[in-house]
């Protein structure tokens, strides 16, 4: 043979061992890619169970502050001079295709208190309080000719929120050492819905 055939069936083997190369280079990509879609599967699941351990946390944490409210709610409100002689606790109600929750309500003859309960209060959670308050005369016509209070209680409240709930007309209830107590001043005029 001469050198040139010579010189071309080294380039063909050349090829043909490359080419196994490359194959044997795409199995193994394909084996780490799913090797990757494993683990990115199996942490897709952990991160869900993540969350929805941290979502009954946080709903754990809310009950808890509202069993701590709950029974400081009267002793708070008729030292405002609102005398409460009722506290209901979970109420919901459905009217014509609208829903509301309630953490607390407590009432007299002529007061309605609505409370919402945080862990972490934030302003998002004042604006949607804000939103709820619009709704109870409409959902709860039982309280129709009632003055309509709103409050939000947190075991963390931040400056800014606690101010800004303030300035919407909503009494904050947060906690003092080792009681729960209103952050509004004395001069404090609840807005009435």
């Amino acid at each position: 043979m001469s050198a040139v055939a010579n010189e071309i069936w080294d380039i063909l083997r050349g090829l043909a061992k490359s080419q196994e190369e490359f194959k044997s280079g795409q199995l193994a990509l394909q084996a780490a890619q799913k090797q990757t879609d494993r683990i990115l599967k199996k942490l897709s699941v952990d991160v869900k169970e993540v969350n929805t351990s941290v979502g009954r946390l946080t709903s754990r944490l809310g009950e808890f502050v509202e069993e701590a409210v709950r029974p400081s709610a009267v002793r708070l409100f008729r030292e405002r001079g609102i005398d409460i002689h009722e506290v209901q606790q979970n109420v919901t109600a459905k009217r014509d295709g609208e829903a509301l929750e309630i953490d607390l309500l407590v009432v007299n003859n002529e007061d309605v208190v609505v409370i919402e309960c945080k862990s972490n209060l934030s302003i998002d959670d004042v604006n949607e309080q804000l939103d709820r308050l619009e709704k109870v005369k409409r959902l709860l016509p039982r309280y129709k000719d009632c003055r309509i209070l709103g409050a939000v209680a947190g075991m963390v409240i931040p400056d800014n929120v606690a101010t800004y709930a303030i300035r919407k007309g909503l009494y904050v209830i947060g906690q003092n050492g080792e009681h729960l107590e209103l952050r509004n001043d004395k001069s404090f005029a609840a807005k009435i819905w």
